[in-house]
């Protein structure tokens, strides 16, 4: 066994998710308002209160969607803008039934007093942008001016931007009037052919089936058969290309597409993350009834193969925790999931291997549950509400698992353990005893502070180790 010696976060499996928070009537406070409306007398002022925001355009519908288990319910999402700018983090979600209001949850800033009219344009702040981290921003990258809650109070006027370089990604909040960079965070279309079903197997040696589409007399990793298109391209070790592409600045064609040459595919890597994002949706139709990311069959785009393998030995650090030991989302659908090490190979600290990180089942479920989180709850990926939000991606990661694998200890068997399957031994996060990880499984034991983005992936054991104890979710197991 050879030991690969570099130094190994505490956190993994860092998500690029940006969101909202969570609102009661307004006071002219400079801090957020809770909402928690389920009482009659609650429902009626704040049902009152949203509508006066609707008509005031202080509150805008973002989506409207229909209950898909419960006919009748309707749920509105709203986001709060002040003079027409949206407000981060500002967002209320009411959900009706046939007509009445019967919920009301979010968070509304009040006491905001900015001029709104940005010293500096878009224009400008790409060159910040590009002059700070030599990244150019495509066309598709507009930043976004947005008001700023801060979290000791007040507000700012920002413009808000991701940028994906050799270094890592970041989300940046500029101040629209100075430039300066007041808050940065970790950011990180069917075609045609013929549908056909391909197999191949996984890392783990399991057979599997794939929708794929022939073209030309290739074929290439497009699910021309479930609603929404779902394509995973191979990078073939092209960081370049993936930054490009993460940054808006190009786009992935066909050719990109992860392909064979026979209906038998010889790739594992693709095919797990292929087979295991189809997985995903279907799951979450069936199980709760649900079209997809944004409940609308936006698609999803996958990335294997952003890195290679062997050029580990000279990778930064910044390359090696975000593209060989991670995975993670962001872009409104786009997944990458990282190389791994080469065989016989494990990181010094925790004596584990790391494979492939597509070839779990949980760990593209966890990523996927992130941009369900992003077009819902929009969940601020930093402190508490960053942990609820790495919570949620491990439940319902592990959910998955329990609903199409068995239940066990062993490879391709369902636990409350997340990444096991590439991860050996112990996995990332234990969601029935945290402590083997390393993560609190009490409030009184938190991370406090400001890594890890506030403790988001840490701390986010405190909410699932109530999922994963297996005494209390045996329903789980059977349903």
């Amino acid at each position: 066994m050879r030991v690969l010696k570099v130094f190994v976060p505490a956190v993994i499996l860092a998500s690029v998710v940006a969101g909202g928070l969570t609102g009661h009537p307004l006071r002219a406070q400079t801090r957020p308002r809770t909402v928690s409306a389920t009482t009659f007398a609650d429902l009626r002022t704040w049902d009152a209160t949203v509508d006066r925001m609707k008509r005031d355009d202080l509150l805008r519908v973002r989506r409207t969607t229909d209950d898909t288990l419960l006919p009748g319910r309707v749920h509105e999402r709203l986001e709060q803008f002040y003079q027409g700018v949206r407000v981060f983090g500002g967002d209320v979600a009411r959900q009706m039934d046939h007509g009445l209001t019967v919920s009301i949850f979010g968070t509304i800033y009040d006491g905001i007093d900015l001029d709104v009219r940005p010293a500096l344009s878009i224009e400008d702040v790409k060159a910040i942008l590009e002059r700070e981290s030599g990244v150019a921003l495509g066309p598709d990258r507009t930043p976004e001016l947005v008001i700023l809650p801060g979290d000791a109070g007040g507000y700012r006027l920002t413009y808000r931007a991701t940028v994906f370089t050799l270094q890592g990604d970041s989300e940046d909040f500029i101040d629209a009037n100075t430039g300066v960079v007041v808050l940065k965070v970790a950011g990180a279309h069917r075609q045609g052919g013929t549908a056909a079903i391909g197999r191949g197997q996984g890392i783990l040696g399991d057979d599997k089936k794939l929708s794929v589409s022939s073209q030309s007399g290739t074929f290439v990793a497009s699910d021309m058969l479930r609603p929404p298109s779902l394509r995973t391209f191979d990078a073939r070790g092209d960081l370049n290309k993936v930054l490009s592409f993460l940054n808006g600045r190009t786009a992935l064609v066909t050719s990109d597409l992860a392909s064979s040459t026979s209906m038998t595919w010889s790739d594992p890597v693709p095919v797990d993350a292929h087979a295991y994002v189809g997985y995903v949706y279907d799951y979450s139709f069936k199980r709760h009834g649900r079209r997809g990311l944004d409940n609308n069959n936006i698609p999803i785009v996958s990335i294997v193969h952003p890195v290679r393998r062997n050029d580990v030995f000279t990778a930064p650090n910044d390359v090696f925790f975000l593209y060989y030991v991670n995975a993670f989302y962001c872009c409104d659908g786009v997944m990458v999931f990282g190389e791994g090490l080469p065989a016989g190979f494990v990181l010094t600290s925790t004596r584990q291997s790391w494979n492939f990180l597509a070839g779990a089942l949980d760990v593209i479920a966890h990523e996927l549950t992130h941009g369900v989180t992003d077009f819902s709850s929009r969940l601020i990926s930093r402190n508490e509400s960053g942990a609820l939000n790495e919570a949620f991606s491990d439940i319902m990661g592990t959910a998955v698992e329990f609903f199409y694998q068995p239940i066990g200890t062993n490879p391709l068997q369902a636990d409350y353990t997340i990444g096991e399957d590439v991860v050996t031994p112990g996995g990332i996060r234990n969601m029935a005893n945290p402590g083997a990880s390393g993560n609190p499984d009490h409030y009184s034991r938190r991370l406090v502070g400001t890594a890890d983005d506030g403790g988001v992936h840490v701390n986010s054991t405190l909410p699932s180790t109530v999922f994963g104890d297996p005494a209390e979710n045996a329903f789980e197991m059977t349903t």
